[in-house]
């Protein structure tokens, strides 16, 4: 008995390519986020490799979407491979398009604090920072933030500055911040700093951020400061930023027993006798 040979249909080299393009754009793309996160190298090369990431990852969406023109004229195989370059490629180019839609929506500002008047100042985390991001921008960046962020403004409690100094730490410590200076606060000004180093969930990118805590009259008042040490536009994670971590100083000052976050009783100022009599 003679068998036949049946010739397996021949595979599309575009969607081939498609394939192994997507997986390196993949690949070049863990990289990127590993020479950031570590450190590795300074933070141009990184994003220029991070960008040609995403170029491959376009070129195999394009390389896929031409091959399905083979695949269905000429019944070529590899239709797996183009469906699976495309997916990958759209799952690289997400963030980033997504990053672009909130840049188009939000004003290009890297440094949001709650008192535009009198910033909170970076000091401990001043040697991080690129020189002429130290000071704040000014004028411009206040005007913008009002219009963007209305909702951030300092945040005052009822309890001591030395109880919203310990919940101010505790929530960066949670948060998992490096703390590089930590100062309660003092006699006589009764004022303290937090100064800490927060990161970017998917690139790891660097942001300084200082909490202010002054005493008032009856309680504290806390201002925060986050800035980004690059790029011109945050795409509204500083605002973020600074609203959670307020609220959730907020929080956890409220949850203290009453005795602890008492604040302290205004002193009386000095008596005046009555005016001598002339």
């Amino acid at each position: 008995m003679v068998r036949r040979r049946f010739s397996e249909e021949p595979r599309s080299a575009l969607a081939i390519w498609a394939g192994r393009i997507a997986w390196f754009s993949l690949l070049v793309t863990a990289l990127s986020i590993i020479i950031v996160r570590s450190e590795l190298l300074e933070i141009q090369p990184a994003m220029a490799t991070f960008g040609a990431a995403l170029l491959f990852a376009l070129v195999a969406i394009l390389l896929a979407l031409a091959s399905f023109i083979g695949i269905w004229r000429q019944g070529l195989r590899g239709l797996g491979s183009a469906v699976l370059a495309i997916a990958i490629g759209l799952a690289l180019l997400a963030y980033p398009a997504y990053l672009g839609y909130r840049a188009y929506r939000l004003p290009a500002i890297n440094d949001i604090t709650t008192d535009v008047a009198d910033p909170p100042r970076f000091d401990a985390t001043a040697r991080f920072r690129p020189r002429r991001s130290i000071d704040y921008p000014g004028k411009r960046f206040a005007d913008l933030q009002r219009t963007a962020y209305p909702d951030i403004e300092p945040l005052q409690l009822s309890a001591s500055p030395q109880a919203a100094f310990e919940a101010a730490l505790a929530v960066t410590n949670k948060r998992k911040w490096r703390v590089v200076d930590a100062r309660a606060p003092a006699p006589p000004r009764m004022e303290g700093s937090i100064e800490a180093v927060a990161r970017t969930p998917i690139m790891g990118f660097r942001d300084d951020v200082v909490i202010r805590i002054r005493r008032i009259s009856g309680g504290a008042r806390i201002d925060v400061r986050s800035a980004s040490r690059y790029g011109m536009h945050d795409f509204g994670t500083n605002a973020t930023r600074v609203r959670a971590l307020t609220e959730d100083i907020d929080d956890l000052v409220s949850a203290m027993p009453a005795d602890k976050r008492a604040p302290e009783p205004d002193k009386p100022g000095p008596r005046r006798g009555p005016a001598p009599k002339r």
